[in-house]
């Protein structure tokens, strides 16, 4: 359990109420994997615009979960927001997404969703 995610923030937010732990951990899995993919798919076709959006909704919720690619995701944000031409962004995703992957995969199974 929290091998690739951590709940000390979120339960520290929750006021330790493990019902609402377990809904902010469904909500991470409704919205996160979605904005990945919205922001692989931006990457791949060089939509800097989507790419930002996608990055930047992420943003909160990586954070809190605390998925230690914070810094990662605000890369790919910024090669997005200031339309980054001349840089591949690709490592830094793989990155992001791996990481979001792996945490999904995990709360699924730690909370049995």
């Amino acid at each position: 359990m929290e091998l690739h995610y951590k709940l000390f923030r979120v339960r520290e937010l929750a006021d330790n109420d493990e019902s609402f732990v377990a809904a902010l951990a469904e909500a991470f899995l409704e919205e996160v994997p979605i904005d990945a993919e919205r922001l692989k798919n931006a990457v791949a076709v060089k939509d800097y615009q989507e790419a930002y959006q996608a990055a930047h909704k992420m943003k909160p919720t990586v954070d809190l979960f605390e998925l230690g690619v914070l810094d990662k995701l605000i890369e790919v944000q910024d090669w997005g927001k200031f339309t980054k031409t001349d840089e591949d962004i690709t490592e830094q995703l793989n990155i992001v997404l791996t990481a979001v992957n792996k945490a999904s995969a995990e709360m699924k199974s730690d909370f049995k969703l």
